[in-house]
């Protein structure tokens, strides 16, 4: 991960809501190109079926897996957008870096894209509905479901005011995607925001729990309980969730929990070094300092060895000659 993380609360960004000053550049530059691709699509109707994503067109038009995250069709897609983006963006930046957001942004955008293809063809095989073939789908909430995802991860407990509520983060992405199905069954149109949103979820747990490189702490990902599947859910599923998510994080990904990785899994993010992982740290180094000095010692007791034996000679040999003096 580019960017070394904060290690102090001092350190720690606004929170989020609190201010609408101190935007970065790269999401700046961002929110100018979600602008710039709204006005292209107003003036010039037609490329929507070059930019956004039409399953049916994805093929030989394989570049709108790409672009179709940066174009929103409608005038509050594009403000709700930009406003998250410049919001969201200045918490992350400063905690993980501009070349790590970035990264963030385009894996996210690229993998929800190919989910929700993959999800439209089979849905037609499945419906034989040309709705999920022709429909163009495209917008920038998969990726900022995603931020509330990392948001969850770095900052769990902080409290963000929405819907005149004060919210802990990290249950942002499960209530957002919870209101969303939810309206879906009563709002047809917001049918497609849906596959959007839920595999931006998704695939940014993903990315954050298994890939992203993490300097401060020398691992991969966040393998904690706290960033677990499971935290998505509310306590009392978490017992049927684990076994059902343990099964396909070993089948999908090859993987079981290291023992290395749990010792220090606490360790993940800044501040968050536990008393346990401490403990264990401190006993490592203790043991290494106790074979280190072992061998010391028994280098230089082969060292000695051989000058002991041979200072024994030469007092044996001054003896025979005094001994020698003696009788003459």
């Amino acid at each position: 991960m580019s960017g070394p993380a904060p290690s102090s609360a001092s350190a720690l960004p606004p929170p989020v809501g609190k201010s609408f000053t101190g935007f970065t550049k790269l999401c700046k530059g961002l929110a100018v190109i979600l602008f710039l691709g709204h006005i292209v699509i107003r003036l010039f109707p037609s490329t929507v079926t070059y930019l956004a994503l039409i399953p049916s067109r994805t093929i030989p038009f394989a570049w709108n897996l790409v672009t179709s995250g940066y174009i929103e069709q409608t005038i509050p897609g594009v403000i709700v957008s930009i406003a998250g983006l410049l919001i969201l963006g200045k918490v992350l930046e400063p905690l993980w870096g501009a070349k790590e957001l970035l990264k963030f942004i385009f894996i996210v955008n690229l993998s929800t894209s190919v989910c929700v293809f993959v999800t439209a063809i089979g849905l037609y095989y499945i419906t034989q509905q040309e709705i999920y073939l022709y429909t163009p789908l495209s917008g920038f909430y998969g990726v900022l479901s995603g931020f509330l995802v990392g948001i969850k991860q770095i900052l769990p407990d902080q409290e963000i005011n929405l819907f005149l509520l004060n919210i802990k983060a990290k249950w942002i992405p499960s209530l957002i995607a919870f209101i969303l199905v939810s309206v879906s069954f009563f709002m047809k149109e917001s049918m497609p925001y849906n596959p959007i949103i839920l595999f931006g979820i998704y695939m940014s747990w993903i990315y954050l729990r298994y890939f992203q490189k993490r300097l401060v702490a020398g691992l991969k990902g966040d393998p904690s309980d706290e960033f677990s599947f499971s935290s998505f859910f509310p306590e009392f599923l978490r017992p049927v969730l684990d076994p059902i998510t343990s099964v396909f994080h070993t089948l999908v990904c090859g993987w079981s929990e290291r023992s290395e990785a749990n010792d220090q899994m606490d360790g993940l993010l800044p501040g968050s070094y536990s008393i346990e992982a401490n403990r264990r740290r401190e006993r490592g180094q203790k043991a290494l300092e106790q074979r280190l000095a072992e061998k010391l010692a028994a280098v230089r007791s082969s060292e000695a060895t051989p000058d002991h034996h041979h200072q024994h000679q030469q007092d044996h040999h001054q003896h025979q000659q005094e001994d020698a003096s003696d009788k003459v």
